[in-house]
């Protein structure tokens, strides 16, 4: 049912969507400006990945101890003040900072909505948590488009940063008096709130989560240098990027009308695993500016519900217990997304982009081995 709560959570989510995908083109255009190496580009997002895990690990008693509303909007204005300090800073120290402090409050927001969702919909969470990546996925091909004719046009590419700091104050003013669900772990001994032991597929599972957002962000922080490479411009390539997003909301939208009946995770897991690997082909190689913006898009469709379904079956292994669990996906993403662009940029740096992106295949293939060995212990 898409209630009040249901409706505020999608919304943030959108809006937190697009200061994250606008992060990637963003740094190619502030590369332009500033001409750092793709090994620095890679710190950027480091420190986005590790203010994550940062969130990740602080977020189950946070969540304890902060009424819901209250770390909604927390997190919110403070994902605002990063967003403001990272365009409104002159050179790389202070953008460097604002990477951290987004990554931080960033993740406490979208780690919070997604809290609300499994609060609100229990064992039905799939179909909100696809349901709310669809709007999440607009916000993402939007993102870059505007990034990309602001930055074509007087007013800059900065201007697009300030989007998603007034709707969410927009958010604030019509729902600053939402009740929002009480999770029902944090009334009963043991529940969301628990300090047990995480279930062993809950533990895969997450690990899924994360590989899956480091799969989508490795393409999200480099695809663009891809596109540079094969001839386009730096704005046209940042635009183009938007490419990879069209295939994120194709693939949600078909998503969505999938998981509308219950035990279609798992067959949807495995073929978003088996398009992803298709289109990273297409994008890899090629030396065509067509053809890569095409894989790109293949990628989208198949990477598309790879976060929102693994997260559902990490949040579904942990009854109760909830609150930890989609803590320890932030945790794990944000490690992992901070190691894996890391990495690939180094070895573009070393052997060239098309040898960095190797990295891809092997995240792919270890995913596939997490759900399969998730599967098995449930």
């Amino acid at each position: 049912m898409r209630d009040a709560p249901t409706r505020l959570a999608y919304a943030t989510l959108g809006c937190f969507t697009f200061w994250l995908y606008a992060f990637g083109p963003a740094l190619t255009l502030l590369r332009g400006e500033l001409q750092f190496s793709y090994t620095l580009l890679g710190v950027y997002s480091v420190l986005w990945s590790g203010g994550a895990a940062l969130a990740g690990a602080a977020f189950a008693p946070l969540a304890r101890a902060v009424p819901r509303p209250a770390l909604l909007w927390s997190s919110a204005l403070a994902t605002a003040a990063g967003a403001g300090l990272f365009t409104l800073g002159s050179g790389v120290t202070p953008t460097l900072v604002a990477a951290g402090v987004m990554g931080v409050a960033g993740t406490t927001l979208l780690t919070v909505t997604q809290a609300v969702l499994s609060d609100r919909h229990g064992p039905r969470r799939d179909r909100a948590l696809t349901e709310a990546n669809v709007g999440a996925a607009a916000c993402a091909v939007v993102a870059p488009l505007a990034l990309g004719a602001l930055a074509a046009g007087a007013a800059g590419w900065r201007v697009a940063f300030a989007l998603p700091a007034v709707a969410l104050a927009v958010l604030f003013w019509r729902s600053r008096r939402l009740v929002l669900p009480v999770p029902a772990g944090h009334s009963t001994p043991g529940g969301a709130g628990s300090t047990g032991r995480l279930p062993l597929a809950c533990r895969l599972f997450a690990a899924l989560t994360a590989l899956a957002t480091a799969v989508e962000f490795c393409l999200v922080y480099f695809g663009a240098e891809v596109l540079v490479g094969t001839g386009l411009s730096t704005a046209a390539a940042a635009t183009a990027l938007g490419s990879n997003y069209l295939g994120l909301l194709a693939g949600r939208l078909a998503g969505a009308a999938l998981t509308r009946r219950p035990g279609r995770t798992v067959p949807l897991l495995y073929a978003s695993l088996a398009v992803t690997v298709a289109g990273f082909l297409l994008f890899w190689l090629t030396g065509s500016a067509a053809v890569a913006v095409l894989g790109l898009f293949v990628c989208g469709v198949g990477i598309a519900n790879l976060y929102p379904l693994a997260l559902a079956l990490t949040l579904g292994a942990a009854p109760g217990q909830e609150d930890r669990a989609n803590a320890r996906t932030q945790l794990l993403g944000g490690l992992v997304t901070a190691a894996a662009p890391s990495a690939l940029g180094v070895l573009a740096d070393a052997h060239g982009l098309t040898a960095g992106f190797a990295l891809e295949p092997v995240l792919v293939g270890a995913s596939l081995l997490l759900l399969f060995a998730g599967l098995r212990a449930r």
